[in-house]
């Protein structure tokens, strides 16, 4: 609260006492939007997380055709049912955006913002909360990701990245330079893997990353990773984690990369791992384009994206015996069942799990002395 005794947002803050509007309409909505800005800044959430929640509100008035004061829940219904319809949103995406109308419209209803009173000043009318439970989708699922996505099979993921390293010999047969970006993308989509990084994760990588771990010494420099662009939540800053070097050809796959072909690039003089040609920093859009091209060129499973890179390593590292909290602090889950949703064991693994089982007991059973 201000030292005049008002809140960040609150109506007598953006609209004058008094002062006659010449389009009331405009005018009192864009303050409300000027004022929840104001509220959810005040609130320490980052300008980013802002923005996405504004353009979602303003979405909403535009195919509404109507001001706040004029919603209606059968607006949020007829909203939901173009999104998931026509434009395709998933149920996570779906939520968010009508969570994004439910907290606008909680703002502009609450006493404290005197949003109420200025709107039936100026129309006749105030804001009411339009989203309730029964109208709005739920979180019943915690796997609410599509079915279809998994992780590679280890034979799928070898003959990946074999694609990518013959792609670099081709192109460098050729005499060409484009060697030096197709090497780069080898190197990252493995990168990606050995630590078990998201896409953003991986493209903000910076050479100072890397460091010794003093209990994995052959690792040299590249013992640790420190991952400073992890995904946030909800309205904070990127959340950091530091990530332990797991496989032995991981720091000779990075060293080979940092010391021997990346000083050809364009922009090697950033400080960023994975340089582009066109700038000191690789795209979203290029790492896409990259990996389904790959993908395809070997035959595999189109539902396969970049995702599964960081699916794979959480379940190989399962499958190869790690302990499942050491994998969980590895990917910077909060909690074991995030990391749970992720392991897809392959058959043939629960095929062995089940056999040693077996095995252990017809051991037992038959050893001599027992007793019945």
């Amino acid at each position: 609260m201000g030292g005049d005794g008002l809140v960040p947002g609150s109506a007598r803050l953006h609209l004058i006492d008094g002062l006659p509007l010449l389009r009331p309409d405009e005018q009192v909505f864009e303050a409300m939007i000027k004022g929840w800005r104001n509220q959810q800044l005040a609130r320490n959430l980052s300008p980013g997380y802002v923005n996405d929640k504004e353009r979602t509100v303003r979405a909403f008035t535009r195919h509404a055709d109507a001001m706040p004061w004029q919603w209606t829940p059968q607006h949020v219904d007829e909203w939901s049912a173009d999104l998931r319809a026509v434009h395709g949103c998933v149920r996570s995406t779906l939520r968010n955006y009508q969570g994004s109308v439910r907290q606008f419209c909680d703002f502009l209803t609450n006493p404290a913002y005197g949003w109420g009173e200025e709107c039936l000043g100026h129309f006749g009318t105030h804001p009411v909360q339009v989203v309730y439970d029964w109208n709005a989708a739920t979180h019943a699922d915690e796997a609410e990701g599509e079915p279809e996505r998994r992780a590679f099979t280890r034979p799928e993921l070898e003959a990946f990245f074999d694609h990518a390293d013959e792609e670099v010999l081709r192109v460098r047969g050729k005499g060409r330079k484009g060697w030096l970006p197709a090497f780069r993308d080898a190197a990252l989509f493995k990168t990606a893997y050995a630590y078990g990084l998201r896409r953003n994760e991986t493209r903000m990588l910076d050479l100072t990353d890397f460091g010794r771990n003093p209990e994995g010494r052959e690792f040299g420099e590249y013992g640790t990773l420190l991952v400073r662009y992890g995904k946030a939540k909800k309205g904070s800053p990127p959340k950091r984690r530091s990530v332990l070097t797991v496989w032995h050809w991981t720091p000779g796959t990075i060293d080979e990369w940092i010391s021997e072909v990346r000083p050809g690039m364009r922009h090697s003089t950033s400080r960023a791992l994975w340089p582009s040609e066109r700038g000191p920093r690789v795209g979203v859009q290029r790492l896409d384009s990259r990996f389904a091209a790959y993908r395809d060129a070997v035959g595999l499973d189109p539902a396969l994206e970049f995702h599964s890179l960081r699916r794979s390593y959480i379940t190989h590292l399962i499958e190869d015996g790690h302990d499942p909290l050491f994998v969980q602090q590895q990917v910077g889950h909060d909690h074991a069942s995030t990391t749970a949703i992720y392991t897809c064991v392959s058959s043939d693994f629960r095929t062995r799990s089940l056999r040693r089982v077996l095995d252990a007991t017809i051991e037992a059973a038959l050893r001599p002395g027992r007793t019945s």
